[in-house]
């Protein structure tokens, strides 16, 4: 292969593997179960010490389960460093993350919010013409937990505010 061929098969790969790291901040914050599985292959693994090991979808089954304790949790992804492999069929990437997790304090009186940075370091393989995690390691940098008066936090949103589901008004847009 013509070495502009390699380099725009490499820029495709890591395009498709960007993509899909955003999805799964997405898959997430939307809590789109069947999206969030979609980041892993069948019998790829999920590492997030010391909360979970074991595979992609018993991630997500545990993800839920926490999640839906929540009020409110936003990821964001930032600083992705991709390499694709020799063989254009695998890879290997590091994504800075922090995620914001909101849930009911001690009391009525407050808010708990914990904000923790860390990186995705993952192993990549390109399947079926689909690029998906075969294993993903979480590294947490850093973490705050604070508790926030309910008067500063509670706010009734607007119609159009976000949502935890496919109501979201982003899922307008993004239908076929």
């Amino acid at each position: 292969m013509a070495e502009l061929d390699l380099a725009v098969r490499d820029l495709l790969a890591k395009q498709a593997i960007t993509e899909v790291v955003y999805t799964y901040c997405r898959a997430l914050d939307r809590m789109d179960r069947d999206l969030a599985l979609s980041v892993w292959h069948p019998g790829g693994t999920a590492d997030y010490p010391p909360m979970f090991s074991g595979t992609g979808e018993g991630f997500v089954d545990w993800v839920w389960k926490a999640h839906e304790a929540l009020t409110s949790h936003s990821h964001q992804i930032t600083n992705i460093l991709i390499r694709i492999g020799a063989d254009g069929t695998s890879a290997v990437s590091e994504s800075y993350v922090t995620v914001l997790l909101r849930g009911p304090g001690a009391d009525d009186s407050a808010i708990s919010e914990i904000t923790t940075r860390g990186r995705y370091v993952d192993r990549w393989s390109l399947r079926d013409g689909r690029w998906a995690v075969d294993a993903r390691r979480h590294i947490l940098d850093a973490q705050t937990v604070q508790t926030i008066p309910r008067e500063l936090a509670d706010f009734v949103p607007p119609e159009d505010a976000g949502r935890r589901d496919t109501d979201d008004p982003s899922y307008a847009v993004f239908r076929p």
